[in-house]
């Protein structure tokens, strides 16, 4: 009897890909940071990828657990980063800090890009914009320039809507057996 599994990655791609268009359109200075962006981190950007992270174990896929459960992960720990200090539990981090956090996060992202070399387009964009992402968020908080600050959100947007677009050709492309919306060539 054959054991077909579910493709988890569409559920993580969506918490990531809608968390990071909210909290995104908060950088491009469009609305202040509340709590529809914080509950988007904890559950869907968070513990929605962790779950799909587990998922991915269980298919074997390494690359897929590292990513869903790290990048949940990181939603759970910038929610803690905002709430802490407002809950007087410890003092938040200096900006400089706050940058060094982003920028070992792009660092990570960006050795994640090269497992995605033999994949398909369209993660290789997911994760190359997000690089990018991570670092010109890093930049800004070093710097302390919104300028900065307003591109990485449009940037973010950018970055979020390839993921969902991603998740939603993977949906899509099962549930008609060919290919509604394309993700590119995979790598030889």
């Amino acid at each position: 009897m054959e054991n077909k599994l579910a493709n988890p990655a569409p559920l993580g791609l969506m918490g990531f890909g809608m968390t990071t268009v909210l909290l995104n359109i908060h950088n491009a200075g469009f609305f202040p940071l509340g709590s529809m962006v914080l509950a988007m981190g904890i559950f869907y950007g968070g513990m929605a990828q962790v779950i799909a992270g587990i998922l991915e174990y269980r298919k074997g896929n390494t690359f897929g657990v590292t990513a869903f459960c790290s990048y949940g992960l990181f939603w759970m720990t910038l929610v803690g980063l905002v709430l802490m200090p407002k809950w007087g539990w410890i003092d938040g981090p200096p900006a400089g800090f706050m940058a060094w956090y982003l920028f070992c996060w792009g660092l990570f992202t960006f050795l994640m890009f090269f497992g995605t070399l033999k994949a398909n387009r369209a993660l290789q964009f997911v994760f190359f914009s997000l690089f990018i992402l991570f670092w010109l968020l890093a930049a800004k908080d070093w710097t302390g320039s919104a300028m900065i600050g307003k591109v990485a959100g449009f940037e973010g947007i950018i970055c979020g809507a390839s993921a969902i677009y991603l998740a939603m050709a993977e949906v899509i492309n099962e549930a008609h057996g060919k290919t509604i919306l394309p993700i590119g060539p995979v790598a030889a």
